[in-house]
């Protein structure tokens, strides 16, 4: 048999349709409802559901008061608090495109994002670095849009472009990953196959309003079932997270695996009865973790795994639990399979982990890229660049990346990009990036670099801090006489970690 899992039909995605009208839809049958509490250490905040759509609608009609026409791209430049996921519902309900981006971005990686993405305005927290553009719209601005009269919800075909994000790709050079309004729809699949969430469940998320993240799993995907978004306030230390867990009586939790690792490094209690389960992404999920939160929660994890282009397409689920070290399985309604160069590859056999072009949560493609959409195609098929094998009853495990893309705390980065900028130092004459194992379960970027002299980590810190985004920068350097190469002259990324000694 070959590795392919096709099971079941999903429903298309109805037209008109608008990704911020489907998200909101609880604010018309339960308007009193809670859809967000910020928690903080004494009180929370709280939006209702017809609190959240006000603002919401408000903000886009703001957006088109203040010269802005649908089809237009804004990049968001906001900090980590609800100003994040309202300017984003607004700009869609209006037609216009939102650009989410991290806090930690540094100017010269905004200006490229200005310059390749032909944008609009800059939505921008004075906070928050940017770069200059002609049209900022200044936060205290958005957010005095929120009690103009609502606007129109701009209904339309699904495929339209709702959205853009950010990726880092293999050339080093971030890509921008256009998405359609269906993108929402799709995403019902992982609502019942990897969250088992309903309405009556209180979903608390561990990351920032301003990941990708947290704006899907946390925030959006809770809303359009009618549950209750529950975000920790910023700063929030992880190890506070199950006394939160208890107080707000969450149901679900969901978090990158390192808040989990920083969660049980702590001796307190996790005993949180209002608990079912917990819910992981942005890196791979070890057994051993997922084993140590079972004994001390007395909950078990459910792992996703998906991609910018695609968001998640195989998890495990209370219905279907992952064996062993399984990912789990692809999410009935999806058509998934494992290909080598001449097609899917029989089952049990290492290959290319991809979806099928058909998908609905399928990227449009790279925005003003199309060559390079195309070359992740192999006919009707998406290359994921992961390898997996795929077992009889369709758990996929995961063997690694094809490439050599990092993970740095759930965020995907790219060698290519951060050796191009430290390579670009005066005293550095070549330079290696790898991701390395410092402790079980731990991984951290680490900098392999070669020039006349050891140059003070103080010094490269520096350097890199004012050239990339916070999760991008090396965590430590090593100097070496020559950077490992192969026959062809090429570095060798994959033997690097074991010139680093700790």
């Amino acid at each position: 048999m070959i590795s392919i899992f096709d099971k079941g039909a999903f429903a298309p995605c109805p037209a008109p349709f608008n990704l911020a009208a489907h998200v909101l839809r609880p604010a018309v049958d339960h308007p009193g409802k809670i859809a967000l509490e910020v928690l903080g250490q004494t009180a929370s905040q709280i939006w209702s559901y017809a609190d959240l759509e006000a603002a919401v609608r408000g903000t886009g009609t703001g957006l088109l008061e203040a010269g802005l026409q649908p089809g237009d791209i804004v990049l968001m430049r906001l900090g980590n608090t609800v100003d994040f996921p309202i300017a984003y519902l607004g700009a869609i309900a209006a037609g216009i495109t939102p650009v989410p981006t991290s806090s930690q971005l540094t100017p010269p990686e905004i200006a490229k994002m200005v310059a390749e993405l032909d944008v609009a305005a800059v939505l921008r927290d004075p906070a928050v670095a940017s770069t200059e553009h002609p049209k900022e719209i200044p936060l205290e601005d958005l957010t005095a849009m929120r009690s103009l009269p609502p606007c129109d919800y701009q209904m339309g075909d699904p495929e339209r472009l709702a959205y853009v994000v950010y990726t880092s790709g293999t050339s080093g050079k971030p890509r921008a990953v256009a998405h359609a309004h269906r993108a929402i729809w799709a995403r019902q699949m992982m609502i019942r196959d990897w969250y088992d969430l309903s309405e009556t469940d209180r979903l608390l998320h561990a990351g920032a309003f301003n990941w990708t993240f947290t704006l899907g799993t946390g925030l959006m995907d809770p809303w359009a079932m009618g549950a209750t978004a529950l975000i920790p306030e910023p700063e929030t230390d992880p190890t506070a997270i199950p006394a939160l867990l208890r107080q707000y009586q969450a149901t679900i939790f969901a978090a990158a695996p390192g808040v989990y690792r920083k969660i049980l490094s702590q001796n307190g209690d996790l005993s949180i009865p209002s608990l079912r389960h917990g819910l992981c992404a942005g890196e791979k999920l070890s057994q051993h973790l997922s084993e140590q939160w079972r004994q001390r929660s007395e909950t078990a994890l459910y792992e996703a795994y998906g991609m910018s282009e695609c968001s998640t397409f195989i998890s495990s689920s209370p219905a279907h639990p992952a064996r062993g070290d399984a990912l789990g399985q692809p999410q009935p309604g999806r058509r998934v399979a494992i290909l080598g160069p001449d097609g899917p590859v029989p089952q049990g056999t290492e290959g290319t982990i991809a979806v099928h072009r058909s998908d609905p949560g399928l990227m449009l493609g790279y925005l003003n890229a199309p060559e390079e959409t195309e070359a992740r195609m192999q006919g009707e098929w998406f290359l994921t660049g992961d390898q997996g094998a795929m077992a009889v009853d369709g758990q996929v495990t995961y063997l690694g990346r094809a490439d050599d893309m990092m993970n740095a705390g759930g965020f995907r980065v790219s060698p290519i990009e951060v050796e191009t900028v430290l390579a670009t130092h005066p005293d550095i004459a070549q330079v290696g990036v790898a991701s390395v194992e410092v402790k079980a379960d731990t991984h951290i970027i680490v900098a392999f670099y070669t020039g006349a002299h050891v140059i003070a980590t103080e010094v490269l810190m520096d350097f890199a801090s004012s050239r990339l985004a916070r999760y991008k920068q090396p965590r430590a350097y090593v100097h070496l006489d020559a950077l490992p190469t192969g026959a062809n002259g090429k570095l060798l990324r994959r033997a690097l970690p074991a010139y680093f000694e700790g």
